[in-house]
């Protein structure tokens, strides 16, 4: 008799999802609600987190109103055990924790202070934690986006928006470099890279590693690891052609040509009128509007993220 020894488990493991992009008003908070509400209903236990330190709505697309209690209770020690932050939704194996609506320039933890609230989060009883994070690329939400297993950039195809999503790229790559190096020579010149008309001629993160590589061999063979481990996930939001469809694929061969690492392109979602409508009436748009064009797109996008798990996980075991 042969016992299967493979960890039946491993697909159980607590997944960190990071929603973001490059500004605002791009629907980040009703895709992670939505996809939240997807999962839910496949039987996965969900915790939705609202990482827009100042700009939580989050409760707004699940229908729900003000919570009492935030994600900032918690940050500020008002609160000491985070599962007293969690708000229960009226959809069975989906919870929220709200952020923190009045904590602007306050919420802004450290690096530690954020590897804490991290760890708090994956005690926590979930298959999923989805983080929706706030717009814009400061280093608050480029970690947060870095520490997740799936970091996710919402796109409109619109031109400021497109131009957004590259720059949030570009910031969370360098930040990615920034944080296994030590040498403080070479992290001014991650820094200097980052402005596209800098003095030594580093156009690229190919010429940035050249340059290392010069200083520290090694180092610039662990930044080459790195590019080839960054691997942000992409859905283009309130598509009305097919042109903006390919937008996608555009960019997708555009990081692979510019900044040597795959973007990869989960999908799309359509214009649709049912998304207004959804949150005029305060209900999600998985529940209220379960079979529109919008919604099934949200379906197709979580299982091609589910049908990656299962992939790695064949791979691995």
């Amino acid at each position: 008799m042969i016992i299967d020894t493979t960890p039946q488990d491993a697909l159980q493991k607590k997944e960190i999802w990071a929603i973001g992009g490059g500004k605002g008003g791009i629907g980040k908070s009703l895709i992670t609600g939505n996809i939240g509400i997807h999962l839910a209903h496949l039987k996965k236990k969900v915790l939705l987190v609202d990482a827009d330190l100042g700009g939580a709505n989050l409760h707004t697309t699940l229908g729900i109103g003000v919570p009492d209690v935030t994600l900032s209770d918690f940050l500020n020690r008002r609160i000491e055990n985070i599962q007293d932050v969690i708000i229960k939704t009226a959809i069975p194996n989906l919870s929220l924790i709200s952020g923190a609506q009045d904590f602007l320039d306050s919420a802004n933890p450290n690096f530690a202070h954020k590897t804490q609230l991290l760890r708090h989060l994956e005690t926590l009883e979930a298959d999923y934690i989805l983080m929706d994070l706030g717009a814009g690329t400061s280093l608050n939400i480029l970690d947060f986006f870095l520490f997740s297993d799936y970091g996710i950039l919402v796109v409109l195809p619109e031109p400021t928006a497109i131009e957004n999503a590259y720059r949030f790229i570009k910031s969370a790559f360098y930040r990615r470099f920034k944080r296994v190096v030590t040498n403080q020579g070479i992290k001014d010149m991650i820094d200097a890279a980052m402005d596209q008309k800098n003095s030594m001629g580093i156009r690229t993160p190919y010429d940035l590693i050249e340059r290392v590589k010069q200083m520290e061999k090694e180092v610039g063979e662990i930044l080459e690891l790195e590019m080839m481990q960054f691997k942000p996930k992409l859905i283009v939001n309130q598509v009305r052609t097919k042109n903006d469809i390919q937008i996608g694929f555009a960019m997708k061969s555009a990081c692979q040509k510019y900044f040597g690492f795959d973007l990869e392109y989960l999908g799309y979602v359509e214009y649709d009128d049912c998304v207004w409508q959804s949150i005029r009436s305060k209900r999600p748009l998985a529940v209220e509007y379960p079979y529109s064009r919008s919604s099934r797109c949200i379906e197709r996008i979580v299982n091609n993220l589910l049908r990656k798990e299962q992939l790695l996980f064949n791979m691995l075991y």
